[in-house]
């Protein structure tokens, strides 16, 4: 989801939180605050997204003593990484779609991203609330993802930190001593994502637009109806995206609202006068009236644009 402030109340929240910095707040959460107000959020006030850092800064995350981990819910295994300098650990509750909020392939290539730049020391911790615990396991299999899990079918690790509401502050980068670094979902928004690689790179981080190139891009259309179909057939449409500027157009990222919907786009640069494709293939999981969101971050001036896809999967 997107949060859209103009400059001047942008302004505003810089010299609010650089109030908050000379009490002693730490520099990275000033930067993921305006990361997720420009990035990632819809609806959040300044104040709000101000009080959760403030709630969360430097909090230490408390872990259920008997969490059991397991694979695809089968095989118990010993897990939890202690000795890691880093945690990535997501909870996730049984409110609303399970699907649209797990983003299983998202997170899979996102732990192929930290294994690439060394990290053995760098452990992912996945709790997860299910209403339907058979369910969520057949999303497992049918996924193919193979990572420790807990089933926290007694909600504990939610009981024990009482974390936010909203499925955008459910996620944290952890130190050491489990210790909130960041918040903030990282296969959501791809400038979440930026800044853990960036923490755990222990990269300084820079999220200024001096020096971007910018171009001017327009879209063939911004929503489809799909209209009616039986609910076993995948659904396939294409966006067109036009550069009508004079410098390069790229893609940087796209992200969709349910992991029921993906994307396949050009990686290449398109020139002036070029278009780039994006294909949407919908897969329904079930019978039922859908409205999904694809959020497509470019370097154009208008970025990120949100698409829209929807129908009846009867």
């Amino acid at each position: 989801m997107l949060c859209i402030m103009n400059l001047s109340t942008a302004y505003e929240l810089k010299k609010q939180i650089s109030v908050e910095m000379k009490k002693g707040f730490v520099f990275t959460m000033y930067i993921i605050v305006l990361l997720i107000l420009f990035s990632s959020c819809q609806n959040k006030t300044k104040n709000h997204v101000i009080q959760l850092v403030r709630e969360w800064e430097g909090k230490e995350i408390q872990f259920p003593p008997n969490s059991v981990f397991t694979i695809q819910g089968k095989d118990t295994i010993e897990y939890f990484g202690d000795n890691s300098s880093y945690k990535i650990v997501t909870y996730i509750d049984s409110i609303g779609c399970t699907s649209c909020k797990l983003q299983l392939q998202n997170w899979k290539d996102f732990i192929l991203k930290i294994a690439s730049l060394n990290h053995d020391e760098v452990s992912f911790l996945f709790y997860f609330h299910p209403k339907d615990k058979s369910e969520l396991c057949l999303i497992f299999r049918r996924d193919s993802f193979e990572y420790p899990i807990c089933l926290d079918e007694n909600d504990s690790f939610n009981k024990l930190n009482h974390f936010p509401m909203d499925m955008t502050f459910q996620t944290f980068l952890l130190d050491k001593e489990n210790k909130v670094l960041a918040i903030g979902n990282p296969v959501h928004n791809p400038k979440v994502k930026e800044l853990y690689l960036k923490i755990i790179r222990g990269d300084k981080p820079s999220f200024s637009k001096n020096g971007e190139v910018k171009t001017e891009a327009v879209f063939d259309r911004t929503s489809i109806s799909l209209g009616r179909f039986d609910w076993r057939e995948e659904q396939k449409v294409t966006f067109t995206l036009k550069n009508v500027g004079d410098k390069p157009l790229v893609i940087e990222d796209v992200s969709t609202s349910c992991g029921c919907t993906t994307v396949d786009y050009p990686k290449e640069p398109a020139q002036s006068g070029k278009d780039l494709v994006l294909a949407v293939t919908y897969k329904a999981e079930r019978q039922e009236y859908f409205n999904k969101t694809i959020t497509v971050y470019c370097n154009a001036e208008t970025s990120p644009v949100k698409l829209t896809i929807s129908g009846d999967a009867e």
